[in-house]
């Protein structure tokens, strides 16, 4: 008690200390910034002298001792390089242990220490690590194999399964596996499969070199497979078929037609199916259905049958499903679903969907146990499985800090290491980057932490206004929740006026600017994307026109009252445009009207089952998290039980006479 005591006094004396401390301007400000900006050149002179001038007690001044001895590990090979202080560092580690940059510097090290052999200190460092990257993994796995450890060979064999660009630290295991005779020929063509269906060169070449003579391949062959696979299919030579390379080319060109131009690979397929193997077939048929079935063509299932038993992605077996789902074959969806691996069988996607075969095929009680194994799941797929079991949508029992909980959650060291980046941000020439400091910082403070600091933390960034923060700390609570931090709704005396005005439905909304924004105001996409509502500059510039408004600037699309006023009437426009229905509008206004139409069917959808077929995987996630989203909003706002199917409802079939869209706005995913 009397312990629990003096930690709560000096918590509330670390928060009133970062209460009473000025937004900006801090004293030692100024000097992390420039630490920060000589870190990021690698100017390690520079920052030694810095690491000099930031006050001892500044939030950050562990955070520049790490950049300085950072950049000594970075600095090797470079001019004006300094050699690593080894007990510097090691003495850094020991007293920050468990901290974020402690941990981040133990792996930089490690990093270091493999890429220069030195295998006694590695070793010694090695069993501290706690979460290492592929690159610093394999290292481990390295020295394991050096001190002849042969199980780390099947630890390694997951590599060349499943990762197709591999670090330079990861190929000295994929060599011991071939030269350990662990791969068979079939296995080496697999993975030259992948690599060039995947346009990865440098991959298909280091995996190529260790094929036979008879079978070599060089990288110019490589490269007009995958630059030009239709003038490499016309080319085929008469007798290309006598030879396992000559099949393998022909397969891995079938595969990236396909991906340009499903129809014309079919067409070429099919003129030379015959010379192939019934494995080789089934293997192209397989790739053949996942190119279909991305295109929503519904020859797709027919080809996945062919290929059934042929080896696929994840991704891969993913469409299969959602080919069967598009034609309503609910043998086929079961059948696929079971032909996946238990891992991701076991994913809540999956299991509804399966659920849902298994009830369409009559295995009834085999479904009712099965949505009863999701349904506890705040999220798309828990939601309709409440529903299919006749259970409406409520947040669960609020759970609320108390007050010592968020002074101990506001004087964590992580936390108040966060708060300062977001203090700095502003001050930044890079604020963006500033904040994905903050943003590490955060995410590594709240790992396997309890429920009650989950939700004291989300309260102190609630505070702090920094509502992504609060609703990423909501978001993780397990059995204590806390929805009205977990769905957020502020701004709501500046939206509420406009989705009024507009005769919106204030739960989509917030639901749509959760997932566009998590509410940071003054934020930018990767693609241009702009504030709340992640307007598109060219966007912003038709709708102004279409209202009457002036055309605005960047910065004035970072204005609340501006981006919300815009990201609603274009909201508005979706909905009018397309039949009023909130998930067509939702994937338009992620990937745009266009696109929106073009994903219908000929025949009406069920809302759920045109979501899970969009094509893009972000626009499709995008979809599924907005409609969840809206059925919480739903429930906070109106304080009563929701319904996510009904919010889906049914899309209508296309009727082929649809307007040309005015803009496509945001692509969710260039390149698709």
């Amino acid at each position: 008690m009397k312990k629990t005591l003096i930690a709560w006094v000096c918590a509330v004396a670390a928060v009133s200390s970062l209460a009473s401390g000025p937004a900006i301007g801090a004293a030692g400000d100024d000097k992390v910034l420039a630490a920060r900006d000589a870190f990021r050149n690698t100017d390690v002179a520079r920052l030694a002298r810095l690491s000099g001038d930031v006050p001892r007690t500044h939030e950050l001044a562990m955070v520049v001792n790490y950049w300085l001895l950072a950049a000594q590990l970075n600095s090797q090979g470079t001019r004006g390089a300094v050699e690593p202080d080894s007990a510097a560092i090691r003495e850094y580690v020991t007293r920050h242990k468990g901290s974020f940059n402690a941990e981040r510097l133990r792996a930089d090290w490690l990093k270091y220490l493999g890429r220069n052999t030195l295998w006694s200190v590695f070793d010694a460092e090695w069993p501290n690590v706690q979460q290492p990257d592929q690159e610093t993994a394999c290292f481990g796995m390295q020295s394991r194999l050096r001190r002849g450890d042969a199980a780390v060979l099947d630890e390694a064999l997951p590599l060349w399964q499943n990762v197709l660009d591999l670090p330079e630290s990861c190929r000295p295991l994929l060599s011991a596996l071939v030269n350990a005779g662990r791969f068979r020929a079939d296995d080496m063509w697999l993975r030259i499969r992948r690599a060039v269906e995947n346009k990865r060169v440098n991959s298909a070449r280091y995996a190529a070199s260790w094929l036979t003579d008879a079978d070599a391949i060089d990288t110019r062959t490589i490269e007009q497979v995958i630059d030009n696979p239709a003038r490499y299919l016309d080319r085929l030579s008469p007798k290309f078929s006598t030879s396992r390379r000559g099949r393998e080319l022909a397969i891995m060109a079938t595969s990236r037609l396909a991906r340009v131009d499903a129809q014309a690979a079919a067409r070429h397929w099919q003129s030379i199916d015959h010379r192939f193997s019934a494995e080789e077939r089934a293997y192209v048929a397989a790739q053949m259905g996942w190119q279909m079935a991305l295109k929503h063509d519904s020859s797709a299932v027919r080809w996945f049958k062919a290929g059934l038993g042929a080896p696929m992605v994840e991704e891969q077996r993913a469409w299969a499903v959602r080919a069967g789902l598009r034609e309503g074959d609910w043998r086929f969806v079961r059948q696929a679903i079971e032909a996946m691996p238990a891992a991701q069988q076991r994913q809540t996607d999956w299991t509804y969907w399966l659920a849902r075969a298994y009830r369409a095929t009559g295995r009834k009680e085999d479904a009712l146990a099965m949505f009863e194994r999701i349904c506890d799941q705040p999220d798309f797929y828990g939601n309709l499985a409440s529903d299919e079991l006749n259970r409406p949508i409520s947040p669960p029992k609020r759970a609320t800090p108390s007050a010592e909980d968020i002074n101990l959650a506001a004087a964590d060291p992580g936390i108040r290491r966060t708060l300062a980046f977001y203090r700095l941000a502003p001050q930044s020439d890079n604020p963006a980057d500033v904040r994905l400091d903050a943003i590490r910082e955060w995410n590594w403070a709240l790992q396997g932490r309890d429920d009650r600091f989950l939700l004291a933390a989300a309260e102190v960034a609630r505070r702090e206004e920094l509502f992504d923060r609060a609703i990423n700390a909501a978001n993780r609570t397990v059995s204590q929740h806390d929805f009205s931090l977990r769905y957020l709704s502020p701004y709501q005396e500046r939206v509420t006026p406009r989705v009024q005005r507009l005769s919106l439905d204030p739960a989509f909304v917030y639901g749509l600017m959760r997932q566009e924004s998590r509410f940071v105001s003054r934020v930018s996409s990767s693609a241009g994307a702009q504030g709340l509502m992640q307007v598109m500059p060219a966007t912003a510039r038709w709708v102004a026109g279409k209202v009457g408004m002036p055309s605005p600037n960047v910065y004035e699309l970072n204005d609340v009252d501006t981006n919300v006023t815009l990201g609603t009437h274009y909201l508005r426009m979706m909905l009018d445009d397309l039949h009023n229905h909130p998930v067509l509008a939702s994937a338009a206004y992620n990937a745009g009207p266009g696109r929106a139409r073009r994903w219908r069917d000929d025949k009406p959808l069920e809302g759920a089952v045109y979501a899970e077929t969009i094509p893009f995987n972000e626009t499709r996630d995008y979809v599924k998290k907005v409609m969840s989203n809206a059925v919480y909003y739903a429930a906070l706002f109106d304080g009563k039980p929701q319904s996510l199917k009904a919010r889906l409802g049914v899309v209508p079939a296309s009727n082929g006479r649809d307007s040309a869209p005015p803009d496509d706005g945001a692509l969710a995913e260039a390149g698709q």
